[in-house]
């Protein structure tokens, strides 16, 4: 049930300082609700004469101290002043447990008594009172023990402390229990109001006070972008989230909060936290082990700040780089988006969620059901948006095909939770127009929870049911109706709560609707631990940031870099070169990093501790060789061997990222000044370090070595380890390079298919390329047929056999594109992600008769 958050204490009416300053109050408050006043006088106004400043404070140790049942709880009161001083007048505070819903007499010995600290106390002393609770024979919830507070001669606390009688001897207590009957205990339990309090997501920042997490039962709390604790390190954030947990132990279940964050690429919102490579970079790694190695880092970190749930993997499907939240997709292709779920594993562990109360894993959230990648340019009605929370037109054959299927995946990795998108979804044919995705039941109820089997929960995104078209009460109704199971409300969640147990009594959402959403909010819950071990378990905390964690990321950001072009094998980088360095992000980890790092947007700058590119270079390089930096490239260009210029974005996210709203695919004036001038005076390389391709066709036939880096994260050192040579160029293009925006959206499979550089390129310096012409490739179309037969299709094994082929392939083309040649050579790729060896050498062979 809902309770009344415990009431503020009360300061006394005996001292002089006191009543002044209560009757200034009174004053203030009435001449300033008086017509023809718009200021309320200050205290010393009032009666003619100062009231003296309270110097000394009262503390609590706590605001809620659980207690096992009939045991004792101590509260510490403590007094303090400004500047540490011993107190200047005596501060009394009078104690009595009043309220609340536990019974005097019966489930608790009642307290009463004051205790003085004389004037001349030390700040920091302190007063114990104990409250000693009765051993209750039977089951039975949580009660609430408040003491209220009546303080003399200082300040007041914000909040009065409470005892809390823990709950115990109930069958969802006990551990042993399958966690199906646990669900159905406590929810049998549960009144609409505490299951209503269930359904709702508040942000932190919103809550009216931190008491509301009781009043209203909240079921969680999230982080958005940016939203930290201060100081922003793990520990605080570990801190930060017990406090919040502390709080659901004044509730009757005791029902534990689940604390979600984005922590999209790393635990990104965490300052020394490990920045992975963004989506794209790892879609472009194409290593499904990788993929799972950095989920399951990010987990380790996240769950070591007591963070049980993270708001990713994004397995959306992008389909035009125009869309601000490109970068946040595995790639163009729904294969290529499959293969790289392995970092659900990583986060979650087993399919069957039996990993999940591990301190080292994570719930997560596979988003944004779904075709948010699909929205069309133009069709956005959000602010300037461009593309971001559109349309997604689509055919049915295309819609199963592009955008479900990533999600059939996601349910078969047993993903916790799902996330619609803000975007509407028009189904070319079936009359129903564009429908907000979160409005859907057609597609939530009935095609993921219904024909695909997901079993976990559905989170609405930010804010998002507020774009349903009614009033409140119609968009909640339609909603929850449509199979959400928690709403990201995330700021008017006393609206919410309100709203959707008027709209359960009205009957307008069926009970049973309700009792499925809470169920599958608490199998979540159970499966993680929390109503074991509610608290951060900090086992981790000092991995997070760690050297460890580090060198996984910094491996995969080296196979994220796709190596384009590589006239004159500029690439790899003697140590021993003289090197000249320029560009607006060569030495800008903020930039590098891209968006969702440390706040919302990302920023320039060294937002967070990691290594630049330039800082891995310059640890590479070794003697004679060197590296010199100039931005600008305003330096004087003599004497060096080769340029790296480091080019490409600022950081962005969602739609304020969109072309069209304040941001195009070309490079800046002053990264175009920098590689004209670096490459007209020397052999050069272009890094391009961005969320979506760049449009450099223009400067193509100027640069030596073209390097597609991608949003890297903290490792910069994993950049410099393929410039340098010490790992290998082996990362292919996730998405399709275009010659110029007018040819976006481009897609592999597209029938007019001409881009810069096709879907699937990537050249290498792990080896040598394979000579030989038709009779190897006709020898490796027999080798791939035979793996096939074997159920080799989605092996190495396998894909080696094709990666040879497009190596053989890529050697002819030598970056002589043509229709003819990349339309078939990117068919090619997409067929080895699903299995088909056969199909993909067969395209590779029409993609070598065709090169010049």
């Amino acid at each position: 049930m809902t309770r009344t958050p415990p009431r503020r204490p009360r300061r006394g009416s005996g001292g002089p300082a006191t009543t002044a300053l209560a009757a200034a109050a009174v004053l203030a408050t009435l001449l300033a609700g008086s017509p023809g006043h718009e200021f309320a006088p200050a205290a010393e106004e009032s009666y003619g004469r100062a009231a003296p400043a309270l110097t000394a404070s009262v503390a609590t140790d706590t605001v809620v101290r659980p207690v096992k049942n009939g045991g004792s709880a101590d509260i510490t009161l403590s007094v303090a002043t400004t500047g540490s001083a011993p107190t200047e007048e005596p501060v009394t505070i009078a104690y009595a447990t009043e309220g609340g819903s536990a019974e005097p007499g019966k489930d608790y010995t009642p307290v009463t008594g004051s205790h003085t600290f004389p004037a001349g106390t030390a700040s920091g002393t302190t007063h114990k009172v104990t409250v000693r609770t009765a051993k209750a024979s039977k089951p039975a919830g949580a009660k609430t023990i408040p003491l209220e507070l009546t303080v003399t001669g200082a300040t007041a606390p914000e909040e009065n402390p409470q005892v809390v009688i823990d709950a115990h001897g109930l069958p969802y207590q006990n551990a042993e229990l399958p966690v199906k009957q646990r669900v159905a205990d406590l929810l049998g339990r549960m009144s609409p109001a505490e299951k209503a309090g269930q359904m709702t997501q508040a942000e932190r920042n919103a809550l009216r006070a931190p008491g509301d997490i009781a009043a209203y039962g909240l079921g969680s709390l999230l982080s958005g972008g940016g939203s930290a604790p201060t100081p922003n390190t793990a520990a605080a954030w570990a801190r930060m989230t017990d406090a919040y947990q502390l709080r659901t132990r004044a509730t009757r279940f005791q029902i534990p909060l689940i604390y979600g964050v984005d922590a999209v690429h790393g635990h990104n919102n965490v300052v020394g936290a490990t920045i992975m490579p963004h989506n794209i970079g790892i879609g472009a790694g194409r290593d499904p082990r990788s993929a799972e190695r950095t989920g399951a880092i990010t987990a380790k970190e996240v769950r070591a700040t007591g963070v049980p749930w993270d708001f990713a993997p994004c397995v959306c499907v992008t389909r035009d780089e125009r869309w601000g939240r490109s970068y946040e997709a595995f790639g163009e292709d729904p294969a290529l988006v499959e293969a790289m779920e392995t970092v659900i594993q990583g986060m979650q562990g087993s399919p069957s969620g039996k990993d999940l109360h591990r301190n080292d894993r994570v719930l997560g959230s596979a988003k944004h059901f779904v075709g948010d990648g699909g929205t069309a340019y133009g069709s956005s009605t959000t602010g300037s948006y461009t593309v971001d929370q559109g349309v997604t037109e689509v055919t049915r054959e295309e819609l199963e095909a592009v955008h479900l299927s990533p999600f059939e995946e996601s349910v078969k990795r047993g993903i916790g939770t799902i996330m619609p998108s803000y975007s509407s979804l028009d189904v070319l044919g079936d009359g129903r127009g564009p429908v907000k995705t979160h409005a859907d039941a057609e597609m939530i109820n009935g095609v993921l929870k219904d024909r695909m089997g997901f079993e976990g929960f559905v989170i609405s995104d930010w804010q998002a049911i507020d774009q349903i078209p009614g009033d409140h009460a119609s968009d909640v109704r339609t909603s929850v109706n449509a199979g959400l199971d928690m709403i990201m409300v995330p700021t008017a969640y006393q609206d919410f709560t309100k709203t959707l147990k008027e709209e359960v009594a009205a009957g307008r959402i069926g009970q049973a609707r309700i009792d499925d959403a809470v169920a599958r909010i608490l199998t979540q819950k159970f499966r993680l631990g929390l109503f074991e071990k509610p608290y951060a378990d900090t086992t981790h905390l000092e991995a997070v940031g760690s050297a460890e964690h580090r060198a996984v990321a910094r491996e995969a950001v080296a196979k994220s870099q796709v190596l384009l072009k590589n006239d004159g094998a500029v690439l790899p980088i003697g140590t021993d070169r003289k090197v000249y360095v320029a560009g607006s992000n060569a030495d800008d980890i903020g930039n590098q990093a891209g968006g969702w790092t440390i706040s919302w947007q990302g920023s320039s700058g060294r937002t967070t501790t990691g290594t630049t590119i330039l800082d891995g270079m310059r640890k590479a390089a070794r003697p004679p060789g060197s590296v010199t930096f100039s931005r600008d490239a305003s330096a004087a260009t003599d004497g060096y061997d080769v340029g790296v210029v480091v080019v490409g974005e600022t950081p962005y996210t969602e739609g304020i990222g969109d072309v069209g709203n304040g941001h195009d695919l070309e490079l800046t004036a002053a990264d175009r000044a920098a590689v004209d001038k670096v490459c007209a005076a020397m052999k050069c390389a272009v890094l391009v370090v961005s969320g979506r391709p760049q449009l450099i066709g223009d400067r193509l036939g100027k640069i030596n070595a073209l390097v597609a880096s991608w949003l890297p994260g903290s490792e910069g050192d994993g950049v410099a380890d393929v410039l340098y040579g010490r790992r290998a160029f082996t990362g292919q293009l996730p998405v399709t390079w275009p010659k110029a925006e007018a040819q976006l959206p481009i897609n592999v499979g597209d029938a007019d298919y001409d881009p810069q550089f096709p879907y699937g390129w990537g050249l290498t310096t792990l080896e040598k390329p394979p000579a030989g012409g038709e009779p190897v490739l006709a020898a490796l179309a027999v080798a791939a047929r035979a793996a096939e037969k074997a159920y080799l299709g989605k092996t190495p094994a396998g894909r080696a056999i094709v990666d040879r082929a497009r190596l053989l392939v890529q050697r002819k083309i030598d970056g002589a594109f043509t229709q003819e040649v990349s339309k078939p050579f990117a068919e090619a790729d997409h067929l080895l992600l699903t299995g088909d060896l056969t199909g993909a050498v067969d395209r590779l062979r029409a993609a070598y008769r065709a090169a010049r």
